[in-house]
């Protein structure tokens, strides 16, 4: 009987509660909707407004991206944003890997963000200047044997993609190839390219005319498949260093206990956005590659990588400098 009752109780609440959600998702938007994105002129700078302009249409309410600094600042205003549709993160793995490297983080990756789709990704490049003796991975990982401590590596800030990226193949290759730090990826591509420095894995966009212009040696793509963002460049997994992969992965979130509906609208219309033709090819010209992915894929994504790069980062000891 208390059964009885409580299901007489509380089914219609949560009918009611649903209709409500579709009905208000139907309607939604009804304002401008903001886009978080972190830094200015950076790939997540300009995907995110070729995102916005593509469903500002469809969505029929001006899509306004809202450039904050790098750091915690993005996670943290959206996160404390009300879960309505109106406040979204466009942001990459700093959101979900920062946590280890961090003291604190005002928010739990998990926790406090509903994924909506996974936007671009972007493998690295590994590069090495035209002096080093290599022309293949497996050539780098017999000198680096050959030689422990000599190689040097150029990296940005810790717990940067291209220092996370070189420190999970010197743990899987098992050499020793020691850091050089600089506060941008730009001070260090300056370094390599003068001989400075031996080897790099660097963002595809930041390489390819040094590439073209034989300033940088390639040696290898850090995705598990090749890349349209280097044709014919081989992988690195496919070329010495078997099960390696390290990409960039950027998409779209919103705050926690956002409407179901209004996550889904959001999700159809970006994806279809970034499955035109004409996206994927104003992606690729700024140095990713368009997706398109439901939630349950993007959090699977976050989650593999949190397993992965949280790991090597505790092993390695890693804190922010």
């Amino acid at each position: 009987m208390l059964r009885s009752r409580f299901a007489q109780r509380t089914f219609p609440v949560l009918a009611l509660s649903l209709a409500v959600s579709s009905v208000y998702a139907q309607d939604y938007p009804t304002k401008p909707v903001r886009i978080i994105t972190p830094g200015i002129g950076n790939s997540f700078d300009i995907a995110s407004r070729e995102i916005a302009q593509a469903i500002t249409g469809p969505l029929g309410q001006p899509m306004i991206v809202d450039n904050r600094p790098p750091g915690v600042i993005p996670g943290q205003v959206v996160a404390q944003a009300a879960p309505d549709g109106y406040t979204l993160l466009y942001s990459g793995s700093s959101l979900w890997i920062g946590q280890f490297i961090q003291a604190q983080t005002p928010y739990d990756p998990i926790r406090d963000f509903a994924t909506i789709t996974l936007t671009t990704r972007s493998p690295l490049i590994l590069v090495v200047h035209p002096s080093l003796p290599v022309k293949s991975v497996r050539d780098l990982i017999a000198l680096a044997k050959a030689k422990p401590g000599v190689l040097n590596y150029a990296s940005g800030a810790t717990g940067a993609v291209n220092h996370l990226t070189a420190e999970l193949f010197k743990s899987m290759a098992g050499v020793k190839v020691e850091r050089i730090a600089y506060k941008g990826a730009g001070p260090a591509l300056i370094d390599l390219m003068a001989g400075q420095v031996h080897l790099m894995f660097a963002v595809t966009g930041s390489v390819v005319p040094q590439m073209k212009t034989g300033k940088l040696h390639a040696l290898a793509v850090t995705s598990l498949q090749p890349s349209e963002l280097a044709p014919g460049l081989p992988t690195v997994a496919a070329t010495g260093l078997p099960g390696f992969e390290a990409v960039s992965n950027a998409g779209i979130f919103a705050p926690v206990k956002t409407p179901k509906p209004i996550l889904d609208k959001l999700q159809r219309e970006i994806v279809r956005a970034l499955n035109r033709p004409e996206m994927k090819k104003k992606m690729l010209d700024t140095g990713v590659e368009a997706i398109g992915s439901t939630p349950e894929e993007f959090t699977a994504a976050i989650k593999s990588e949190m397993a992965s790069m949280g790991k090597l980062i505790k092993g390695l000891g890693i804190k922010e400098q």
